[in-house]
Protein backbone atom coordinates (compact mmCIF):
# COMPACT_ATOMS: atom_id res chain seq x y z
CA UNK A 1 0.00 0.00 0.00
CA UNK A 2 0.93 3.64 -0.48
CA UNK A 3 -0.41 5.56 2.53
CA UNK A 4 -1.03 9.30 2.19
CA UNK A 5 -2.41 12.14 4.23
CA UNK A 6 -4.91 13.96 2.01
CA UNK A 7 -7.85 16.34 1.83
CA UNK A 8 -10.06 17.34 -1.08
CA UNK A 9 -9.19 20.62 -2.78
CA UNK A 10 -12.81 21.73 -2.52
CA UNK A 11 -12.74 21.23 1.24
CA UNK A 12 -10.68 22.86 3.97
CA UNK A 13 -11.40 20.08 6.42
CA UNK A 14 -8.85 18.03 8.30
CA UNK A 15 -6.41 15.80 6.47
CA UNK A 16 -7.43 12.14 6.33
CA UNK A 17 -5.58 8.89 5.79
CA UNK A 18 -5.80 7.48 2.27
CA UNK A 19 -4.31 4.85 -0.02
CA UNK A 20 -2.98 5.75 -3.46
CA UNK A 21 -4.32 3.43 -6.13
CA UNK A 22 -3.09 4.47 -9.56
CA UNK A 23 -4.49 7.94 -10.26
CA UNK A 24 -6.95 7.77 -7.35
CA UNK A 25 -6.82 8.16 -3.59
CA UNK A 26 -9.07 5.86 -1.55
CA UNK A 27 -10.37 7.06 1.82
CA UNK A 28 -9.35 4.30 4.24
CA UNK A 29 -11.84 5.14 6.97
CA UNK A 30 -14.83 5.23 4.62
CA UNK A 31 -13.71 2.08 2.81
CA UNK A 32 -13.56 0.19 6.11
CA UNK A 33 -17.00 1.53 7.08
CA UNK A 34 -18.40 0.16 3.82
CA UNK A 35 -16.74 -3.19 4.56
CA UNK A 36 -18.36 -3.34 8.00
CA UNK A 37 -21.78 -2.48 6.61
CA UNK A 38 -21.47 -5.14 3.92
CA UNK A 39 -20.71 -7.69 6.64
CA UNK A 40 -23.70 -6.75 8.78
CA UNK A 41 -21.69 -4.91 11.43
CA UNK A 42 -23.78 -1.74 11.54
CA UNK A 43 -22.89 -0.86 15.14
CA UNK A 44 -19.19 -1.07 14.40
CA UNK A 45 -19.70 0.90 11.19
CA UNK A 46 -21.31 3.70 13.20
CA UNK A 47 -18.21 3.91 15.40
CA UNK A 48 -15.67 3.17 12.68
CA UNK A 49 -13.28 5.91 13.79
CA UNK A 50 -12.50 3.96 16.95
CA UNK A 51 -11.51 0.95 14.84
CA UNK A 52 -9.71 2.71 12.00
CA UNK A 53 -9.17 6.45 12.59
CA UNK A 54 -9.46 8.90 9.74
CA UNK A 55 -6.90 11.28 11.28
CA UNK A 56 -3.38 10.29 10.15
CA UNK A 57 -1.72 10.72 13.55
CA UNK A 58 -4.35 8.63 15.32
CA UNK A 59 -4.14 6.09 12.52
CA UNK A 60 -0.39 5.53 12.96
CA UNK A 61 -0.71 5.53 16.74
CA UNK A 62 -3.04 2.53 16.44
CA UNK A 63 -0.15 0.57 14.96
CA UNK A 64 -0.48 -2.89 13.45
CA UNK A 65 -4.27 -3.08 13.74
CA UNK A 66 -4.61 0.00 11.53
CA UNK A 67 -2.42 -1.43 8.79
CA UNK A 68 -4.18 -4.82 8.81
CA UNK A 69 -7.64 -3.22 8.68
CA UNK A 70 -6.49 -0.92 5.88
CA UNK A 71 -5.50 -3.92 3.80
CA UNK A 72 -8.90 -5.49 4.44
CA UNK A 73 -10.63 -2.27 3.40
CA UNK A 74 -8.48 -1.88 0.30
CA UNK A 75 -9.05 -5.48 -0.83
CA UNK A 76 -12.80 -5.17 -0.21
CA UNK A 77 -13.12 -2.03 -2.35
CA UNK A 78 -11.06 -3.56 -5.15
CA UNK A 79 -12.98 -6.85 -5.13
CA UNK A 80 -16.44 -5.27 -4.99
CA UNK A 81 -15.94 -2.10 -7.09
CA UNK A 82 -17.28 0.11 -4.28
CA UNK A 83 -17.97 3.67 -5.40
CA UNK A 84 -17.84 6.97 -3.50
CA UNK A 85 -14.76 6.05 -1.49
CA UNK A 86 -12.10 7.37 -3.88
CA UNK A 87 -11.05 10.68 -5.43
CA UNK A 88 -9.07 11.49 -8.54
CA UNK A 89 -5.49 12.40 -7.70
CA UNK A 90 -5.94 15.91 -9.14
CA UNK A 91 -8.86 16.50 -6.76
CA UNK A 92 -6.79 16.16 -3.59
CA UNK A 93 -3.96 17.90 -1.75
CA UNK A 94 -1.30 15.79 -0.03
CA UNK A 95 0.27 16.67 3.29
CA UNK A 96 3.25 14.99 4.94
CA UNK A 97 2.26 11.34 5.51
CA UNK A 98 2.45 11.68 9.32
CA UNK A 99 1.46 15.35 9.87
CA UNK A 100 2.81 15.87 13.39
CA UNK A 101 5.43 13.19 13.87
CA UNK A 102 6.41 12.93 17.53
CA UNK A 103 10.03 11.99 16.82
CA UNK A 104 12.14 12.53 13.73
CA UNK A 105 15.55 11.02 14.43
CA UNK A 106 18.20 11.84 11.86
CA UNK A 107 21.44 10.02 11.15
CA UNK A 108 24.48 12.00 10.06
CA UNK A 109 27.62 10.78 8.29
CA UNK A 110 26.06 7.51 7.16
CA UNK A 111 27.48 7.18 3.62
CA UNK A 112 31.27 6.94 3.40
CA UNK A 113 31.55 9.07 0.24
CA UNK A 114 29.52 11.82 1.90
CA UNK A 115 31.79 11.64 4.95
CA UNK A 116 34.79 12.12 2.64
CA UNK A 117 33.29 15.07 0.77
CA UNK A 118 32.52 16.77 4.09
CA UNK A 119 36.18 16.21 5.12
CA UNK A 120 35.14 14.26 8.19
CA UNK A 121 35.91 10.84 9.67
CA UNK A 122 33.93 7.59 9.45
CA UNK A 123 31.98 7.38 12.73
CA UNK A 124 32.31 4.48 15.15
CA UNK A 125 28.70 4.88 16.26
CA UNK A 126 25.71 6.37 14.42
CA UNK A 127 25.64 10.17 14.62
CA UNK A 128 22.14 11.05 15.81
CA UNK A 129 20.34 14.37 15.95
CA UNK A 130 16.71 15.47 16.14
CA UNK A 131 14.49 17.33 13.72
CA UNK A 132 11.38 18.92 15.22
CA UNK A 133 7.84 18.92 13.77
CA UNK A 134 8.03 22.66 12.95
CA UNK A 135 10.61 21.80 10.27
CA UNK A 136 8.54 19.15 8.53
CA UNK A 137 6.48 19.91 5.43
CA UNK A 138 4.55 17.89 2.89
CA UNK A 139 5.25 16.87 -0.70
CA UNK A 140 3.37 19.84 -2.17
CA UNK A 141 4.70 22.52 0.17
CA UNK A 142 7.52 24.97 -0.57
CA UNK A 143 10.82 24.82 1.30
CA UNK A 144 11.08 28.16 3.10
CA UNK A 145 14.56 29.71 2.90
CA UNK A 146 15.11 31.50 6.20
CA UNK A 147 16.51 35.02 6.18
CA UNK A 148 19.08 33.74 8.68
CA UNK A 149 20.89 31.50 6.20
CA UNK A 150 22.80 32.05 2.98
CA UNK A 151 23.81 28.38 2.70
CA UNK A 152 20.64 26.32 2.35
CA UNK A 153 21.48 22.79 1.16
CA UNK A 154 19.58 19.62 0.18
CA UNK A 155 20.02 16.06 1.44
CA UNK A 156 18.24 13.08 -0.14
CA UNK A 157 17.37 10.46 2.46
CA UNK A 158 15.49 7.20 2.87
CA UNK A 159 12.95 7.71 5.67
CA UNK A 160 11.97 4.73 7.82
CA UNK A 161 8.49 4.83 9.43
CA UNK A 162 8.02 2.84 12.63
CA UNK A 163 4.88 0.70 12.83
CA UNK A 164 4.91 -0.62 16.41
CA UNK A 165 6.54 0.22 19.71
CA UNK A 166 10.22 -0.71 19.60
CA UNK A 167 12.48 -0.90 22.63
CA UNK A 168 15.76 -2.86 22.75
CA UNK A 169 15.02 -4.51 19.42
CA UNK A 170 17.55 -6.91 17.90
CA UNK A 171 18.77 -6.43 14.33
CA UNK A 172 17.33 -9.71 13.11
CA UNK A 173 13.85 -8.60 14.19
CA UNK A 174 14.19 -4.89 13.41
CA UNK A 175 12.31 -4.74 10.11
CA UNK A 176 9.26 -6.29 11.83
CA UNK A 177 8.87 -2.93 13.58
CA UNK A 178 8.72 -0.94 10.35
CA UNK A 179 5.42 -0.10 8.65
CA UNK A 180 7.05 1.34 5.54
CA UNK A 181 9.36 3.81 3.86
CA UNK A 182 9.15 7.27 2.36
CA UNK A 183 11.45 10.02 1.06
CA UNK A 184 12.95 12.80 3.13
CA UNK A 185 14.90 15.95 2.29
CA UNK A 186 17.03 16.89 5.29
CA UNK A 187 17.40 20.50 4.17
CA UNK A 188 20.33 22.00 6.03
CA UNK A 189 21.44 25.56 6.69
CA UNK A 190 25.18 24.87 6.54
CA UNK A 191 26.26 28.23 7.96
CA UNK A 192 24.03 27.71 11.00
CA UNK A 193 24.88 24.01 11.28
CA UNK A 194 28.63 24.63 11.26
CA UNK A 195 28.86 27.61 13.59
CA UNK A 196 28.52 25.48 16.75
CA UNK A 197 29.40 21.85 17.61
CA UNK A 198 25.66 21.02 17.77
CA UNK A 199 23.85 20.82 14.41
CA UNK A 200 20.28 21.43 15.59
CA UNK A 201 19.92 25.08 14.58
CA UNK A 202 20.88 24.29 11.01
CA UNK A 203 18.59 21.28 10.79
CA UNK A 204 15.22 22.39 12.22
CA UNK A 205 14.39 25.72 10.62
CA UNK A 206 10.67 26.30 10.17
CA UNK A 207 9.06 24.70 7.10
CA UNK A 208 12.36 23.46 5.69
CA UNK A 209 12.26 19.67 5.48
CA UNK A 210 9.90 17.91 3.05
CA UNK A 211 8.81 14.31 3.51
CA UNK A 212 6.56 12.14 1.37
CA UNK A 213 4.73 11.83 -0.88
CA UNK A 214 3.51 8.57 0.67
CA UNK A 215 4.57 5.71 2.91
CA UNK A 216 5.18 2.54 0.88
CA UNK A 217 4.30 -0.28 3.27
CA UNK A 218 6.52 -3.29 3.80
CA UNK A 219 4.20 -5.64 1.91
CA UNK A 220 5.31 -3.75 -1.23
CA UNK A 221 8.83 -2.93 -0.07
CA UNK A 222 10.08 -5.55 2.40
CA UNK A 223 13.81 -4.86 2.03
CA UNK A 224 15.33 -1.33 2.02
CA UNK A 225 18.92 -2.50 1.62
CA UNK A 226 19.37 -2.04 -2.15
CA UNK A 227 17.52 1.04 -3.37
CA UNK A 228 18.88 3.64 -5.78
CA UNK A 229 18.69 7.15 -4.32
CA UNK A 230 19.14 10.35 -6.35
CA UNK A 231 18.63 14.09 -6.13
CA UNK A 232 18.29 16.82 -8.74
CA UNK A 233 18.33 20.62 -8.47
CA UNK A 234 16.47 22.36 -11.28
CA UNK A 235 16.75 19.10 -13.21
CA UNK A 236 20.56 18.86 -12.78
CA UNK A 237 21.74 15.56 -11.27
CA UNK A 238 23.45 16.05 -7.90
CA UNK A 239 23.36 12.90 -5.75
CA UNK A 240 23.37 9.32 -6.99
CA UNK A 241 23.96 6.32 -4.74
CA UNK A 242 22.29 3.25 -3.30
CA UNK A 243 21.17 2.32 0.21
CA UNK A 244 23.53 -0.66 0.10
CA UNK A 245 26.27 1.91 0.79
CA UNK A 246 24.85 2.92 4.16
CA UNK A 247 27.54 2.62 6.83
CA UNK A 248 24.90 1.66 9.41
CA UNK A 249 22.00 -0.10 7.67
CA UNK A 250 18.34 0.16 8.68
CA UNK A 251 18.24 -2.93 10.98
CA UNK A 252 21.37 -1.76 12.80
CA UNK A 253 19.93 1.75 13.20
CA UNK A 254 16.69 0.41 14.68
CA UNK A 255 18.61 -1.79 17.11
CA UNK A 256 20.95 1.05 18.09
CA UNK A 257 18.28 3.75 18.46
CA UNK A 258 15.71 1.53 20.19
CA UNK A 259 18.38 0.57 22.70
CA UNK A 260 18.55 4.24 23.70
CA UNK A 261 15.12 5.65 22.89
CA UNK A 262 11.76 3.88 22.69
CA UNK A 263 10.39 4.23 19.18
CA UNK A 264 6.62 4.53 18.76
CA UNK A 265 4.29 4.03 15.78
CA UNK A 266 4.61 6.99 13.43
CA UNK A 267 8.14 7.91 14.48
CA UNK A 268 10.54 8.51 11.59
CA UNK A 269 14.23 7.73 11.13
CA UNK A 270 16.01 9.71 8.41
CA UNK A 271 18.81 7.32 7.54
CA UNK A 272 21.44 9.70 6.12
CA UNK A 273 22.40 11.27 2.81
CA UNK A 274 24.91 10.22 0.11
CA UNK A 275 27.59 12.40 -1.47
CA UNK A 276 26.78 15.17 -3.91
CA UNK A 277 25.46 17.88 -1.60
CA UNK A 278 25.80 21.51 -2.61
CA UNK A 279 28.16 22.35 0.25
CA UNK A 280 30.83 20.02 -1.13
CA UNK A 281 30.76 21.29 -4.72
CA UNK A 282 33.55 23.51 -6.04
CA UNK A 283 32.41 26.21 -5.74
CA UNK A 284 29.59 25.38 -3.29
CA UNK A 285 26.09 25.50 -4.79
CA UNK A 286 23.37 26.50 -2.35
CA UNK A 287 19.63 26.75 -2.84
CA UNK A 288 17.89 30.01 -3.70
CA UNK A 289 14.28 31.08 -4.02
CA UNK A 290 12.76 29.59 -7.15
CA UNK A 291 14.98 26.50 -7.17
CA UNK A 292 13.38 23.08 -7.40
CA UNK A 293 14.71 20.01 -5.55
CA UNK A 294 13.63 16.55 -6.68
CA UNK A 295 14.56 13.38 -4.83
CA UNK A 296 13.97 9.91 -6.26
CA UNK A 297 14.21 6.61 -4.40
CA UNK A 298 13.72 3.33 -6.22
CA UNK A 299 10.41 1.54 -5.49
CA UNK A 300 9.10 4.56 -3.56
CA UNK A 301 8.78 7.38 -6.08
CA UNK A 302 9.81 11.01 -6.08
CA UNK A 303 9.53 14.06 -3.84
CA UNK A 304 9.81 17.49 -5.46
CA UNK A 305 9.61 20.87 -3.72
CA UNK A 306 10.35 24.43 -4.71
CA UNK A 307 12.30 26.88 -2.59
CA UNK A 308 10.49 30.01 -1.50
Amino acid sequence: MKLVSYRCKKSYGAFRIGIVDGDKVMDVNEAFRQYLLANGEKDHANTVDSLLPSAPNSYYALGEQAFKRSQIAYDFVKDHSIENVSFNRNEVVLSQPIPTTAKVICVGKNYSEHVKEMKSEIPTFPVLFAKFPNAMIGPEDPILKSVHTNELDYEAELAVVIGKTASHVHQQDALDYVVGYTIGNDSSARDLQKRTPQWLQGKSLDHSSPIGPWVVTTDELPDPSNLDIKSFVNGEPRQSSNTKHLIFDVPFLIEFISGLITLNPGDVILSGTPDGVGFAMDPPQFLNAGDSVRIEIEKIGQLENKVK
